[in-house]
């Protein structure tokens, strides 16, 4: 008989309720495709209150990863000619006395660490402590810095704490008037696509901003076609219009917040006719959109990667929320700003230690008493400490480089940043540059092949750990099935590492514990999980953060009371508007802005390895407008050369008009000749170190296959990529 085991989704920041059945066969197989009936299955849990039973096709095809085809299924070592199989003595001895080697002749900082938002809290709060306690490294940081932090960034300086929504997503059909910008969930999320229907039925109004009539797009009332890069300019607009409109709620701004006159003296300078040059959105727009929020009784704004992932992004995400703080709509029931967070543990995966500045609890690394009450959860002295490293991109950046500031050893978990990082040709030269470089991943992702020592690890039903999503409610993911012989976690992973590494204690194995020493160790922090436990999460379907104590009802809607500040107040921002690090030119004429598709998910290491999936978005593209097609003279499917300063990348052609005719699209999930990141811009946000993803310089022209190499024609086919076993050399 099937058994069923309540979990969740493992991919995006929705989190969303499944069950898992299971063959009684099967779960005695210890992984592969059972005896008595192929693999596990997804079912629909209705009840979870996130998605209530929806499922997008990734969540429902999820469990075809758990068989042997795809999966790594034991150590890998480098040798002349490749990879082979190894022991897990064998690999872990030689992890550990290679950075053992490095630490003492570079010392400590030579060894780096790069984890993933995909690791669960426990994973994510471990991988932390053994960076900073066994490798006594200050250089350790996560993909996630790619992701949210310009919105982390201008949350902490507005409220005073960075939740990616401060209500729970049944809050939006509530509201009167919605501004997303630059997020597709109808792509990334589908089924967070129920709520802004619902808002609509409701009678309530909802403007998308994207350079793409995106399906989201499709949804909405108003739609704003911005060039990208040009979101801080329409957000002073919108902010312009306000104030000369008379719809700044003045009681609201005197009593809860600071700095408004500031803001004031600035938005004065982005006058309609103005923003309308800078950004191409209509004036008559704006002052629809600016009339419809500013009168509306409450309204949000919600944020994605589109204004986030640019050079300006924080003072992107700033003015957004000066947009709200101005119309009184934060603070309030069914009012506010927020993020749609993207990776799976995006939310928690930067609250517990893995980000370069960070302690557990969202503790700032450099505050002496954060340091001293981490320290002592520990039992370390807290002048053992490191303080803040690189952020990520900087930190790739410095693999392998000669001299006191070069990383020369790397620990790489949960991602894969030669498909995800800017300029990644540059990333994967430096990756190349190391002395050792060592992946823990499930998969034989394209980062690492690159690597020396490869360590396989357990995924979503093999392990039991919990997440974060992007309401800050926190969830338990619970194993379903044994993984296959030969997979080990990465917690267990950490702890033999450690002691090789002469920590003998301190780092466990059973991830309920690790949760137990996160909660004390987060006790009294921004992000405060003492009072949640895994028997809460069962029973509550979730807790969210902040809960201090276990009979604290946790805290689904934050600021109703005061924002997070000394003062309880919000604090305004003034900013100004600014081009992108990269805007056209005579050699490089085009935008070029990146983002997902619906089949696919991040670097596609493993949903490329879905065939159902593969079918759906099989390969690369470059959408772009007619009007460009006919300059061109190229017609749907020939193949078209990018380039930007940095790379150049061949796709086929997608032309559509839903996109500005000044402007192409690549979707960021492949390798190869058409490896959207090549070309991508790695300025960085001075605040955030938010490397500029959406936006930067290209030209674009006609390709022939019979003139490009063998990656080329790979791109032309656009084939699906097959599952490989790598269970033997």
């Amino acid at each position: 008989m099937d058994t069923t085991t309540d979990t969740h989704c493992p991919y995006c920041s929705l989190q969303c309720g499944m069950r898992l059945a299971v063959a009684g066969d099967y779960a005695m197989s210890g992984g592969g495709t059972a005896p008595g009936g192929g693999l596990p299955h997804v079912v629909e849990r209705p009840e979870f209150p996130v998605n209530r039973g929806a499922l997008c096709g990734k969540g429902r095809s999820a469990a075809a990863l758990l068989g042997r085809a795809s999966r790594l299924t034991t150590p890998l070592l480098r040798v002349r000619g490749g990879l082979r199989a190894a022991s897990w003595d064998e690999a872990l001895d030689r992890v550990a006395g290679g950075f053992a080697s490095i630490r003492s002749e570079h010392g400590a900082d030579a060894v780096g660490v790069f984890g993933g938002g995909g690791l669960t809290n426990e994973k994510a709060y471990q991988l932390g402590k053994f960076a900073r306690v066994v490798l006594g490294t200050a250089n350790i940081d996560y993909n996630g810095r790619f992701c949210m932090s310009s919105a982390a960034a201008g949350n902490r300086a507005a409220f005073g704490l960075d939740r990616g929504l401060p209500f729970p997503l049944e809050d939006i059909p509530r509201t009167e008037c919605l501004i997303l910008v630059g997020g597709n969930p109808a792509e990334t999320m589908p089924p967070a696509l129920r709520y802004f229907s619902e808002l609509r039925d409701n009678g309530g109004t909802l403007v998308v901003v994207d350079p793409r009539r995106t399906r989201t797009a499709e949804h909405a009332d108003i739609h704003l076609q911005p060039r990208p890069g040009a979101d801080l300019a329409l957000a002073l607009g919108l902010l312009h219009l306000l104030m000369a409109d008379g719809l700044v709620d003045t009681a609201f701004v005197e009593a809860r917040t600071t700095g408004f006159e500031e803001v004031r003296a600035a938005a004065t300078a982005h006058w309609p006719e103005r923003v309308e040059r800078l950004t191409g959105v209509p004036a008559a727009q704006l002052r629809e959109v600016a009339g419809l929020f500013g009168q509306a009784r409450t309204g949000m704004v919600l944020t994605a990667r589109g204004p986030e992932q640019q050079s300006k992004g924080t003072d992107t995400v700033k003015a957004w929320i000066n947009l709200c703080l101005a119309a009184g709509k934060a603070g309030r029931p069914y009012s506010g700003y927020g993020c749609l967070t993207g990776q799976g543990n995006g939310q928690g995966g930067r609250e517990h230690g893995q980000k370069a500045d960070q302690l557990p609890g969202y503790r700032s690394i450099d505050d002496p008493a954060a340091r001293e009450h981490v320290a002592r959860v520990w039992g370390v002295d807290p002048a053992a400490l490191p303080h803040a490293g690189r952020s990520a991109y900087e930190l790739l950046d410095s693999l392998g480089r000669p001299g006191p500031d070069g990383v020369r050893g790397m620990l790489l978990m949960g991602s894969n940043p030669v498909v995800s990082a800017p300029h990644a040709a540059h990333v994967t030269a430096r990756l190349r540059a190391l002395d050792l470089l060592v992946v823990s991943d499930l998969v034989l992702s394209e980062t690492a092949q690159l690597a020396d020592v490869v360590l396989p690890s357990t995924q979503w039903a093999e392990e039991t750990g919990t997440m974060t999503n992007l309401e800050g409610r926190v969830i338990l993911r619970r194993r379903a099935v044994e993984a296959p012989e030969g997979v080990r976690s990465d917690l267990w992973t950490m702890r033999e590492l450690a002691r090789r590494l002469g920590v003998a204690s301190g780092f466990e194995e059973d991830p309920e514990k690790v949760f137990d020493e996160l909660r004390r160790a987060s006790a009294g922090g921004p992000a405060d999980y003492a009072g949640i436990t895994y028997g809460r999460i069962r029973a509550e379907d979730g807790v969210f953060w902040p809960c201090p104590a276990e009979d604290h009802p946790g805290t689904p809607r934050l600021f109703l009371d005061a924002f997070a500040t000394p003062d309880g107040r919000a604090r305004f921002s003034p900013v100004t508007h600014r081009p992108a690090a990269e805007e056209p030119d005579a050699d490089y004429p085009l935008h070029l802005t990146t983002g997902r598709v619906l089949s696919q998910y991040q670097s596609g290491a493993q949903t490329r390895r879905v065939e159902a999936l593969s079918r759906a978005a099989p390969g690369p593209f470059v959408e772009l407008h007619p009007l460009l097609a006919r300059q061109l003279a190229v017609a749907e499917g020939e193949l078209l050369a990018v380039t930007s300063r940095r790379g150049r990348v061949v796709a086929p052609a997608r032309i559509t008009d839903a996109i500005r005719p000044d402007t192409v699209f690549m979707p960021f999930h492949w390798a190869g000749a058409g490896r959207a990141n090549t070309l991508t811009n790695p300025a960085l946000d001075p605040t955030s170190k938010m490397p500029e993803f959406k936006v930067c310089a290209v030209r674009v022209e006609p390709a022939r296959a019979d003139a490009l190499g063998s990656e080329a024609a790979e791109a032309a086919a656009a084939g699906p990529v097959p599952g490989r076993p790598w269970g033997t050399a």
